[in-house]
C-alpha cells in the first residue's frame, strides 16, 4: 500500500513510478478524492465545534428556565449534517483505499526497464551446462520411464497440473525439503515454522495477494484461503506488530505444500510438473528495519543460491525488469536453474524486496531504539528454493544414458544410502 502522503508531496514523480509499471496516471483522481475527504473532514471537525457550542448554550438556557426549542432545532440540523458528513468522508476513504490497493510497488532505480521478461538482465552465473554425451530427455520422460511419476493416476483422482511421486522420486523430493530447511537453519540463521496452510483474508491482503489475486488462489467455503505460498503465513506473524528494534531482523522459514488455482500462462509447461496447481517449497522471509533491506535481500538471494551450490547445479542470477517484477515487490532477484531436457534456463528462486509496501496493509511496525518512535518494517521473501523444480533439476542434470538418475551427495545422508535411481 502507498502512502497517500507521498503522492501528495510529490505527484509527478508517483506518475512516473506508475508508469514504469506500464499504468497511466492516476494521482490526479487519488489526490482529488482525497480533497474531498480532507474538505469534509474539516467541515466535520467545524460542526462539531458549533455542536459542542451550541450544547453547553442549550444546558445554560435550560437550567435558567428558559425557552430552548429554537436551539434544539439548530442542534438537530447540526446533528443530521455531521452525520451525513461522516458517511461521506467514510465513503470516500473506501474509494481511496480501492484505488490505492490495486496500484503496484514502486520500483526501485537499478530495476532494469522493460515490458517482460526479455528485457530480464543476467547479473552472474555459476557453472556451465554439462554435455552429457547424449540426448537428454525431459524430466516427466524420465520419471515415467522409471515407473516413479505418474500423471495419469494424478489426473484419474485430481485433473490435470498434479503428479504423483512413487518410491525413490517421493523419497527425493522429501529428501530436497529437508535439506533446504536443514540449511537456511543451521547455515544461514533462518527459525524454522510450523504455519497453517489456511489463512484469512488479513493475512492474505496484507501480503498483497487479495483483492488483486484473488482468482489465482483457492478459498474454502468458510472463507479462508489456501496458501499460495508460505510467504502468507510467515509475514503475516508480523502483523499489527510492534517489534523492538533490537529483536530486527526476524528470519523464518517453512517448508509447506503451496496451492494455486491458476497454474502458469495458458499453454506453457503442460506436460510434467513445471506448472502444477499443488506443490512444495521453502520458503525465506526476513522482517528488518529499513536500513537494512537492501543487504538483507543480497543476503536472503546468496541463502539460496547456497542450496543450489551444494546440489551441484549450473544456475545464473537475473534481475527482474520493470514488465515482469510482481505486484508487491519493489526489486526481484531471481535464479535460473539449467535444464538440460529443455535446453533452457528456468527459474527456480525469486528474491524479492517489497520495502514497506506489505507492512502498511499488515500494520507492521518496529520501535526504535529510543521507545517512542515507531515505524514500518520492511518485508522480503524468497524461495528457498522450489522443491519441485529442485526435483526437475536434479532429475535432468544427473541423468544418465541407461535413464538412471545419479543423486548428488549432499543428499545422499537424506536417502538412506541410495546413491543412484536405477530403472527397474
Amino acid at each position: 500500500m502507498h502512502d497517500i502522503r507521498s503522492i501528495r508531496s510529490d505527484p509527478a514523480g508517483f506518475d512516473a513510478a506508475m508508469a514504469r509499471r506500464g499504468l497511466s496516471p492516476v494521482s490526479r483522481e487519488i489526490l482529488g478524492l482525497d480533497s474531498e475527504r480532507r474538505a469534509a473532514l474539516t467541515r466535520f471537525q467545524e460542526l462539531q465545534t458549533r455542536r459542542n457550542a451550541l450544547a453547553r448554550e442549550i444546558g445554560q438556557k435550560k437550567r435558567g428556565g428558559e425557552v430552548t426549542a429554537a436551539l434544539e432545532t439548530s442542534a438537530a440540523g447540526l446533528r443530521a449534517e455531521t452525520e451525513t458528513l461522516e458517511r461521506e468522508s467514510a465513503a470516500l476513504d473506501v474509494q481511496i483505499t480501492r484505488l490505492l490497493e490495486e496500484l503496484p510497488n514502486r520500483l526501485d532505480a537499478d530495476v532494469p526497464d522493460g515490458a517482460n521478461e526479455t528485457a530480464n538482465v543476467v547479473l552472474a552465473q555459476h557453472g556451465e551446462p554439462r554435455d552429457l554425451g547424449f540426448q537428454p530427455r525431459q524430466h516427466f520422460e524420465l520419471g515415467e520411464a522409471l515407473g516413479l511419476m505418474d500423471f495419469a493416476a494424478a489426473a484419474k483422482m485430481a485433473g490435470a497440473r498434479f503428479t504423483v511421486l512413487r518410491g525413490a522420486l517421493a523419497r527425493l523430493e522429501r529428501a530436497l525439503g529437508q535439506f533446504m530447511i536443514d540449511v537456511h537453519t543451521r547455515e544461514h540463521g533462518y527459525r524454522e515454522i510450523s504455519v497453517p496452510l489456511l489463512v484469512n483474508y488479513a493475512a492474505a491482503y496484507g501480503t498483497d495477494k487479495l483483492p488483486k489475486f484473488g482468482d489465482t488462489m483457492f478459498r474454502t467455503t468458510d472463507g479462508r484461503w489456501l496458501i499460495p505460498t508460505a510467504e502468507v503465513p510467515l509475514s503475516a506473524l508480523a502483523m499489527e506488530e510492534i517489534i523492538p528494534d533490537h529483536e530486527l531482523p526476524w528470519r523464518v522459514t517453512a517448508l509447506t505444500p503451496c496451492f494455486r488455482s491458476e497454474a502458469g500462462a495458458a499453454g506453457r509447461d503442460t506436460r510434467g510438473m513445471l506448472r502444477q496447481h499443488q506443490f512444495q517449497k521453502v520458503e525465506l522471509v526476513s522482517v528488518t528495519h529499513p536500513d537494512n533491506s537492501e543487504a538483507e535481500h543480497e543476503r536472503m538471494t546468496g541463502c539460496a543460491e547456497k542450496v543450489l551450490r551444494l546440489l551441484e547445479l549450473p544456475y545464473r542470477r537475473v534481475i527482474l525488469a520493470s514488465g515482469d517484477t510482481g505486484f508487491g515487490a519493489a526489486k526481484t532477484l531471481d535464479l535460473e536453474v539449467w535444464l538440460p531436457g529443455q535446453q533452457a534456463w528456468r527459474e527456480i528462486s525469486s528474491c524479492s524486496n517489497t520495502r514497506d509496501f506489505q507492512a502498511r496493509r499488515m500494520n507492521a511496525r518496529f520501535r526504535a531504539a529510543d521507545g517512542r518512535a515507531v515505524a514500518y518494517v520492511h518485508t522480503l521473501n524468497g524461495s528457498g528454493v522450489a522443491v519441485g523444480r529442485a526435483l526437475i533439476a536434479v532429475m535432468e542434470n544427473n541423468q544418465q544414458a541407461d535413464g538412471s538418475i545419479l543423486i548428488p551427495g549432499a543428499l545422499w545422508p537424506y536417502m538412506d544410502g541410495i546413491e543412484r535411481i536405477a530403472p527397474a
